[in-house]
Formats: structure tokens, C-alpha cells, sequence
């Protein structure tokens, strides 16, 4: 095994690590063995994978590092060990999206995302817990065990790419891949204190990832840093003419674009969600104390107001309950004893809901998105800053069947317009749990996002820790 220490590893970044693969300081075979014997150490306690896959791994890590010695790198996250959400595919390896009717399920194909970072030469070690169908948790009879919160084991890890927030937050993988329909990408980027982008929708490929809501769905990386992100983000991004949600339009790459310098940005600071009720103070003045650094690296910041979270909140979540139901309804009408009892209640509402319901949440998106489009273009902004969560995560056992019916979801507005959105470590709370802001941008600029993000990370490094 690699004389490379899994506390060595634990705490580099993909930049980091892309940096001493390419100057021959380190091989792809050590950083894995690092890795492996570091998931052997934590899993156990924090339960992020619910599938190993270290044979597979060490021959990937071995390929990359013959690739170096022969000819060139074929990406820089070549070499670079990656998990992904136990919702996309891979085949001949089990992919149960948190569910006990999927226990025994192996993918035929893989997914279009873990395709492109196959072929960008990335190793995997695993697949990451989610919470059932990317919906049901955290359910006390869920088939698999939850993950656990690293900064206090009683908390929520927040969902569905839990196992993704966890596992980055304890060293397990530099880099993971969740989804977000709602949020998942960004909650538990928040709650974890990791990184995390829900691209702009279309611009990440959904083939091979099991659907929640197909309107909504996004597929997007998640990383210690914002930087990271964007180095995954520039592999899995593109056309797939075999997926109808694909976009034609794409971006250049994200990560050359990357810089400090904020003079040129206009921020809006969505006042109405910051001051929101239930929004905790704590928040209000992490998000405050974070525009008061973009100022200070040379970004302009104006108040602004967007329409009310509620609305967004509403048509997101009608959507997505229709459309789950829609996925599910044969499913789980045959199978009810093999659902999660949070899964179970959540998929049934949508058998409540009516096309009626269903065409206004759609006409109420279209009408949300060009208010919020017209908004940014009128106040020239480039970004849009409010807190990235309502305050910390709550314990595990209060989170109820239909917690998030209970107050706005403040994720909510970008999966409803497709926007780009990242959520951005800011600190900590009284009780010592991370606090974010998410930041927003206009459609296909998500380079904007990640280069915005990259600059607050690079002025507070402070912020930047994993949990030993």
C-alpha cells in the first residue's frame, strides 16, 4: 500500500491534487490507497457510501498513471478519485437510489455523468448514500442507514446527496456528484459546510440518472471548493442528443475563467429573502458579513426584491410532487411494503393533485422566471446573494413526513428558473454547525457563479476545514 497517509490526502483538493499528480509528486495509485484506507476508517461511523467499488478503483488509478508516463494526462482531473450519489447509473455496479426495491438493481449502461468522467480519467470509489428516490428521507425505516452530519452526529445532514455532503466533509473523496430538484445539491453542501453547484438546467446531461422530477431535475458536482467544482463541472457539462432535456447551447470551459477580481461585478441582495420570517439572525448576518467581503474585493451590491419565496416554493414543490407521482404511481402501488414510510406519504400527495393544479404551477414558473430575469437585467445585475440556508440543520428526529411544507424553500427559485446556483461556506454557527449564502446567476452563466465563489473562498480561507 501507498506510503502516502490517508490525513495526507484526507484534506487536498481536486486542484491540489491535479497539481502534485501533474508535477509527479504523487501517484493515482496512492492517492486511491490513501483514499480506501481513509473510507475504511470513517464509513463505518458516518455511513456517506453504500457501495464500495476499490478493485475497480485501483485499476482506473493504475491506467491514469501509466497514461502519464506514456503520454499526457487525459483531463486535469485524470487520476482524480471521485464518488457519485447512488442515483446515477454505472454499469455492473448497484445503483439502488436509497431504496430497498432497488437493493439488487445493476445498470446495463452508465450514466451520461459518470460516462464523461470516465473518459476524463477519474477513478470510483464508490457510490454515496441518498435518501429514498432523492425524496423520502431521513426515514428511521429506511432500507439503508442515513449518513450522518459530521459537525454534530443528531443533525440532519440535509438531502438528498447527503451521502455526497458527508462524505466530502470527512475526507472521505475530494469530489462527488449529487442532484437537485429542489435543493439536494445545495442543502447539503450547506449543512456539510462543503461546495456545491446546481448548473444552469440543460446543461448537464440527466441520461442515467433516475428522475425525481424531469422538469426540474439538475445534475451537478460538488467539491471542498468552488474552484473543484468547476474543474467537474467542465468534464461532465455538454450536449447529449440522447437525453430530450439536453441543451444545445453550452458554455466554455468554467475553471480557466476562475479569478479574484470582483470590480466588475453587480450583486443583488435579495433583501425579502435574507429578512424573511424564519430566516434565523445568524444567517441574515452571515449573508450580510459576506457582501460586505465581495465589496471589499470590488463588487457593487444593490438591495433588491424578487417575487415572494412562498410563490416560488409552491410551484417547485406542486411540480415536483406531480411529477414523482407520475414516475412512481405503477411502482408504488405494487409496492408499498417495500417504501419508507416518509417516501410512501411524500409520493401520495401527488394523487391529490390535479392537472389544473399542476398547469398553474407551470404557468406560475414561466411567470416567475421572466420576473426574475426581467429584475437582474433591469438592475444590470450579474448575481443574485441571499442566505443559502433558513439557519442550522435540525435534528434528525424533528425532521417530519412533510418538513418542507412547513416554511419557503429558499433553493427553491433557481431549480423553478434554471438558473445556475452555488452554495458557499460563510462560517459557523453559535452551535458551531457551517452557515452559506448561495449565489445565482443568469442561464449559461454559471461561469459567473463559480468565479464569484472562488473569490470569496480564496479571501476566507478560514472557513475552508474537513472534519478528522
Amino acid at each position: 500500500m501507498s506510503n502516502v497517509s490517508a490525513s495526507e490526502i484526507a484534506p487536498l483538493s481536486v486542484f491540489e491534487l491535479s497539481r502534485f499528480l501533474a508535477a509527479g509528486e504523487m501517484s493515482a495509485v496512492e492517492i486511491t490507497e490513501a483514499l480506501i484506507n481513509r473510507i475504511e476508517e470513517k464509513n463505518e461511523t458516518y455511513r456517506a457510501f453504500l457501495t464500495t467499488s476499490f478493485e475497480l478503483a485501483l485499476k482506473l488509478a493504475a491506467r491514469s498513471d501509466a497514461r502519464r508516463i506514456k503520454s499526457a494526462p487525459l483531463s486535469p482531473i485524470d487520476g482524480i478519485p471521485v464518488a457519485l450519489k447512488d442515483a446515477y447509473d454505472t454499469k455492473g455496479i448497484t445503483s439502488t437510489v436509497g431504496s430497498g426495491m432497488f437493493r439488487n438493481r445493476v445498470p446495463r449502461e452508465d450514466s451520461a455523468v459518470w460516462e464523461k468522467l470516465n473518459q476524463a480519467g477519474a477513478i470510483l470509489l464508490g457510490k454515496l448514500e441518498c435518501t429514498e428516490f432523492c425524496l423520502g428521507g431521513p426515514s428511521l425505516d429506511s432500507a439503508f442507514p442515513k449518513s450522518l452530519n459530521p459537525h454534530d452526529k443528531e443533525r440532519y445532514t440535509g438531502g438528498s446527496s447527503s451521502g455526497a455532503g458527508v462524505a466530502l466533509a470527512t475526507g472521505m473523496v475530494p469530489a462527488a456528484m449529487g442532484s437537485d430538484t429542489g435543493g439536494s445539491i445545495r442543502i447539503p453542501a450547506s449543512f456539510c459546510g462543503v461546495s456545491g453547484i446546481k448548473p444552469t438546467y440543460g446543461l448537464v446531461s440527466l441520461r442515467g440518472l433516475f428522475p425525481l422530477s424531469g422538469s426540474l431535475d439538475h445534475a451537478g458536482p460538488m467539491a471542498r471548493t468552488s474552484r473543484d467544482c468547476a474543474l467537474l463541472l467542465d468534464e461532465i457539462k455538454g450536449f447529449d442528443p440522447a437525453h430530450p432535456t439536453s441543451s444545445k447551447r453550452q458554455i466554455a470551459p468554467t475553471s480557466p475563467s476562475l479569478s479574484g477580481d470582483c470590480r466588475e461585478l453587480v450583486i443583488g441582495h435579495v433583501t425579502n429573502f435574507t429578512e424573511l420570517e424564519g430566516v434565523s439572525e445568524e444567517s441574515q448576518a452571515a449573508c450580510l458579513r459576506a457582501l460586505e467581503v465581495f465589496e471589499d474585493l470590488g463588487a457593487k451590491i444593490k438591495k433588491v426584491q424578487l417575487p415572494s419565496l412562498w410563490d416560488y416554493t409552491i410551484a417547485n414543490t406542486v411540480i415536483m410532487t406531480a411529477e414523482a407521482y407520475a414516475i412512481h404511481a405503477e411502482r408504488f402501488a405494487a409496492n408499498l411494503n417495500r417504501v419508507s414510510d416518509l417516501t410512501r406519504h411524500r409520493i401520495a400527495l401527488g394523487a391529490f393533485l390535479t392537472a389544473e393544479n399542476y398547469i398553474k404551477a407551470q404557468k406560475a414558473r414561466r411567470a416567475l422566471s421572466q420576473k426574475t430575469y426581467a429584475l437582474m437585467r433591469s438592475h444590470s445585475l450579474d448575481l443574485l446573494c441571499y442566505p443559502g440556508m433558513m439557519g442550522d440543520p435540525p435534528e434528525i428526529d424533528k425532521v417530519g413526513r412533510y418538513y418542507y411544507l412547513d416554511w419557503p424553500l429558499i433553493t427553491s427559485p433557481a431549480n423553478l428558473t434554471g438558473a445556475p446556483a452555488a452554495s458557499v461556506r460563510v462560517g459557523y454557527s453559535v452551535a458551531n454547525m457551517p452557515m452559506s449564502i448561495q449565489l445565482t446567476g443568469k442561464l449559461f452563466e454559471d461561469g459567473k457563479v463559480l468565479s464569484a465563489a472562488h473569490a470569496y473562498e480564496m479571501a476566507t480561507p478560514e472557513f475552508s476545514k474537513i472534519m478528522e
